[in-house]
């Protein structure tokens, strides 16, 4: 089996606020690696309705994002069970409402599992901060470790 076979990555964030574009970098650096052939790499810059369908149709989903008031640089793995939020609907939405979606959609959902990277700053502009900048190959690693795994 290709390792990759069933895996959805989705990296998400504003490519044009500074370090909010760290998953849009992390996919750029993931698209290619040999270890993640098979596994569908996307970027959006947010979690949207219509990526239910993706983790409906996955078994395993990982998503990579930018995470305000931790350490720049640093890396968090969070796996997140469905859980449908109260109040309502927008277009945004967090992990666990996405896969409860997903459920609601699709009668399953991937595990999902949240890659956070801490950063520095969403000021515009289209370059990391240095902190960010290094992360991003340790992330890679992180990302095709949890793929590996799924295998």
């Amino acid at each position: 089996m290709t390792p990759g076979a069933g895996v959805v990555v989705v990296c998400y964030g504003n490519p044009l606020r500074g370090d909010d574009a760290v998953g849009w970098r992390v996919a750029e650096s993931i698209a290619t690696d040999p270890r993640l052939v098979g596994a569908h790499v996307m970027t959006a810059h947010q979690l949207l309705p219509e990526l239910a369908v993706e983790l409906g149709e996955a078994g395993l989903a990982v998503l990579v994002d930018a995470r305000v008031g931790e350490p720049p640089g640093s890396i968090s793995v969070t796996h997140v069970a469905p859980c449908a939020e109260r109040g309502p609907f927008g277009h945004h939405l967090t992990p666990a409402a996405l896969a409860a979606l997903a459920l609601a959609v699709a009668g399953r959902s991937a595990d999902v599992i949240v890659v956070s990277v801490g950063i520095e700053s969403t000021e515009p502009g289209t370059g990391l901060s240095h902190a960010v900048a290094e992360a991003v190959p340790s992330v890679r690693e992180v990302v095709a470790d949890l793929v590996l795994a799924h295998a």
